[in-house]
């Protein structure tokens, strides 16, 4: 498991939510790991530290609802294959239970999902990351309203809890989580964040319970975390925007502008990001060019020409020329060598 960092099923959930909330693309645009291909790869893990500027963004945005929002968005299946680990089980202490052992599947490892059953009381508690801040609110609310969720697409919509206890102090408004949780029985500055049913096994499970399915779960969920992968960083995302562009022109090239449009940013944010991280467009567009030319040369047997299409080069000519520039050779010369 790929250590503080976060799946990218949750990295996708939040930056929507951020997006709903009303954040702008160009505050996204700085954190680590929201632009870039990795998002879509469900083996790819990200920063939890961006996860949390992410959390930032919203509470900042909306500080009373983007715990419900989020909660909201989280529709079955939006977590991948955590979400049915939990549904799939013979009973909700089961599913929970599972949703603890497998957490790291979505969360940062160090979180931690408990469940006590004492007669015909269950508690989930879950114990999330604490950032000392007011964002941990919006944190604990979602957390414990994705629990609740979890448990009603398991038993029913009707399933409602008899005490919900938060880690966190009690906001200034907070009327709002009577509704998000069913219940005013709600308290603050307790020991963990915790949600309680009594009798909740009373209610039929939605679905059928299908031990082979559970046991095909738990081996997915453990294949996936052996098998994560650490999210590439900004460099290395913004390099192969411009190689997709390159290829994508059949010569023509490729611009700043074109690039930032692939990254979902302005022009004078991806600006900025070059600024931050001490490079420039050229410096880059020409280290993709390299990186790229060596290896076609390399590897394939491509013509000249062909290559220098694929770089975004109107003719050979201007690629050899390029060639020497970077390395003091004819690429003729590093294909023979090579």
């Amino acid at each position: 498991m790929v250590r503080d960092s976060v799946a990218s099923h949750v990295m996708r959930l939040l930056v929507g939510v951020a997006r709903e909330s009303g954040v702008a693309e160009h505050e996204l645009a700085f954190i680590e790991g929201v632009t870039g291909p990795g998002v879509d790869d469900d083996l790819t893990r990200f920063p939890t530290a961006s996860l949390l500027r992410v959390w930032e963004l919203i509470a900042a945005a909306d500080p009373v609802g983007g715990g419900a929002r989020a909660i909201a968005a989280a529709d079955r299946g939006r977590l991948h294959v955590w979400d049915y680990l939990v549904t799939g089980a013979p009973t909700l202490a089961a599913g929970f239970a599972d949703a603890g052992e497998y957490l790291s599947v979505i969360c940062d490892p160090v979180a931690r999902i408990a469940v006590v059953e004492d007669g015909s009381r269950l508690t989930v508690q879950h114990d999330n990351l604490s950032t000392g801040t007011e964002v941990d609110n919006t944190i604990n609310e979602y957390a414990l309203g994705l629990i609740l969720r979890r448990a009603r697409d398991a038993r029913g919509d009707g399933l409602r809890p008899v005490r919900v206890d938060f880690a966190h102090t009690a906001p200034r408004r907070h009327g709002h989580l009577d509704e998000v949780f069913g219940t005013g029985n709600i308290h603050f500055g307790q020991g963990g964040n915790r949600i309680t049913f009594l009798d909740a096994e009373s209610e039929p499970a939605t679905r059928p319970f299908d031990p082979e399915l559970q046991r095909v779960m738990r081996m997915y969920a453990r294949s996936i975390i052996d098998s994560a992968r650490p999210a590439p960083d900004w460099r290395e995302s913004f390099r192969g925007a411009i190689g997709e562009a390159l290829a994508d022109s059949h010569g023509r090239g490729t611009s700043l502008e074109e690039v930032a449009h692939r990254l979902a940013m302005s022009p004078r944010t991806l600006q900025r990001r070059l600024a931050e991280h001490e490079t420039t467009w050229r410096e880059e567009l020409e280290a993709v060019r390299f990186e790229r030319a060596t290896r076609l040369l390399r590897e394939t047997d491509l013509s000249l020409q062909s290559i220098a299409g694929r770089l975004g080069y109107t003719d050979h000519r201007t690629l050899r020329r390029a060639f020497q520039r970077w390395t003091g050779q004819t690429p003729d010369a590093f294909r023979r060598a090579a």
